[in-house]
């Protein structure tokens, strides 16, 4: 997803703790690569004893670990330069009563960008099974994706993913794996997975 620039919160700083703060970077890369860059989460109880024993509030060393799970969305997103083509692929999966698909891959020189759609029945949006999730794509360990814009109209949805490298402008028998999580930013799939695949 696009993210806002980001703007320093406070003009200040305190120099004395410049070596300190380096510290805590050369800290988190080292638990990074012990953890073969999948620390997971830290019990409950041991938040709970590290921040009785440094005097922090817990729920807000809660957020400092939760903040260490994400780090891989703040990946640098490429945007894509130098149209070249459109890829027409219009295949649709249907599963309960959802209706799937991606329309077209855009070809760029640096990127391509796949646009998923997900179309229900207006006439049950009250449904509690209309509730919308959220979507990432896989398409082989080589490529990056990530979703760059989103908009929702009643009984329509609509995603773009920028791909990179971008993809082979042959796309027969590449999947487009789509899986389902209950919100962004969730490490915890539904379980659901939409796969279409290019003729």
């Amino acid at each position: 997803m696009k993210r806002m620039p980001f703007e320093r919160p406070t003009e200040h700083y305190d120099e004395d703790i410049y070596h300190i703060d380096e510290q805590i970077c050369k800290l988190l890369k080292e638990r990074k690569e012990l953890s073969n860059h999948n620390p997971g989460y830290p019990p409950l109880e041991y938040i709970e004893k590290w921040a009785a024993d440094y005097e922090f509030y817990p729920d807000f060393l809660k957020s400092v670990f939760a903040a260490l799970l994400t780090e891989q969305y703040f990946k640098p997103v490429v945007k894509p330069t130098g149209f070249r083509k459109h890829i027409p692929v219009l295949k649709s999966v249907e599963q309960g009563e959802f209706f799937y698909t991606v329309t077209s891959v855009r070809q760029y020189d640096n990127a391509s960008v796949v646009t998923f759609n997900v179309d229900w029945d207006v006439t049950n949006e009250s449904e509690p099974s209309y509730e919308l999730k959220h979507f990432e794509l896989y398409v082989g360990d080589e490529y990056d994706c990530s979703m760059d814009t989103g908009r929702s109209a009643s009984g329509h949805s609509s995603f773009n993913y920028i791909i990179s490298p971008p993809l082979p402008d042959q796309i027969q028998g590449m999947e487009f794996i789509f899986s389902e999580f209950s919100r962004p930013f969730s490490n915890k799939p539904t379980g659901q997975k939409i796969t279409i695949r290019a003729d």
